[in-house]
């Protein structure tokens, strides 16, 4: 049988054929795809909406959200110009006036820097000074003595959480917008189970922000909160080291480790010197405090301390807790 020779020269034509389509035809395809691609949704629409990003929200979901919104063309494309361009290192969160107008690249840029909110986070346990701090900080030019001055008897109710809050803000909308939080966080039922403890709103968030700064884990709250009511309820001194640093504190170490000298300081929040509730909070503390005091646990327990871990250690009699200073923080 005589095989056919085979067509050397139509294979190699075909083969150019594909190779000349990559080099020449893909690359205009690509182009004129980009340029689509990029371009503004809407040119002539200037109606402006408010698009949010989410504190780490990825690029993936605000490409989509964007193009859901109606704001780009094609989510593929702004991540590939944000990552090629280098923003995406610089994409902030918050809340941002755009166009459809906008082309691809505009939008990507006006997100590294054209927010009229910004997220702000202020954990559980700060004091009003340090709330503050953070705000001159990241507002424009904040009133830090106004805020100070109108804020002096919330201490207890800046409720620790992640905001997302106007540039530009007052110090009025500022308070406004933690006290709602706060208002929402310290339900109405969370205050009637207080009630029938017999404590007010004020007690407990006394109480609340003592444990607070007196417990890192979740599982010590309700333990310490039923400590403290048990040794207040008693006529016993509270002794929480936590009410000396805030006497202490200043700018620089709002929270300074308290010395035995320090437990013949001067002050109303001496609980070492004075029986009795603090005149007010100590700082502001989250919704586990709030729960714990509310919640507290009846316990045998008189003592606790806290080791140079952070562990909780407690004690029914003055000496079993004296055996705990002695093996603990000695």
């Amino acid at each position: 049988m005589i095989r056919k020779p085979k067509n050397i020269g139509g294979l190699f034509l075909k083969k150019f054929k594909f190779v000349f389509l990559i080099i020449v035809i893909a690359p205009i395809v690509g182009f004129f795809w980009w340029r689509w691609a990029t371009e503004a949704v809407a040119p002539k629409k200037e109606a402006s909406q408010v698009f949010i990003i989410r504190k780490g929200e990825n690029l993936t979901t605000i490409a989509n959200r964007l193009k859901k919104a109606g704001l780009i063309r094609n989510s593929l494309a702004f991540k590939i110009l944000v990552l090629n361009e280098g923003f995406s290192a610089k994409i902030q969160a918050g809340d941002f006036h755009l166009k459809p107008s906008f082309t691809t690249k505009e939008i990507a840029e006006f997100l590294t820097y054209g927010t009229i909110d910004i997220w702000l986070t202020f954990p559980e346990g700060w004091r009003q000074e340090e709330i503050v701090r953070r705000l001159v900080n990241n507002l424009v030019s904040f009133d830090s003595q106004e805020f100070l001055n109108l804020a002096n008897d919330l201490e207890g109710t800046l409720f620790p959480d992640t905001y997302l809050i106007p540039k530009d803000a007052s110090v009025g909308a500022v308070l406004k917008i933690f006290q709602k939080n706060f208002e929402k966080k310290f339900s109405s039922n969370l205050q009637t189970v207080a009630r029938k403890k017999g404590l007010t709103k004020k007690q407990v968030l006394i109480l609340a922000s003592i444990v607070e700064r007196e417990t890192k884990e979740n599982k010590d709250r309700p333990i310490v909160a039923g400590i403290l009511i048990k040794r207040w309820q008693n006529d016993w001194p509270l002794q929480a080291d936590a009410t000396l640093q805030y006497v202490k504190g200043s700018p620089g170490d709002w929270w300074p480790i308290a010395t035995a000298k320090d437990k013949q300081i001067e002050s109303a929040y001496n609980t070492y010197k004075y029986k009795g509730l603090p005149p007010a909070p100590i700082c502001n503390p989250g919704l586990a405090s709030i729960e714990a005091v509310a919640n507290a646990q009846q316990t045998p327990f008189w003592f606790y301390l806290s080791d140079n871990q952070g562990n909780m250690h407690y004690a029914i009699t003055a000496e079993e807790h004296n055996q705990n200073i002695a093996r603990y923080l000695k």
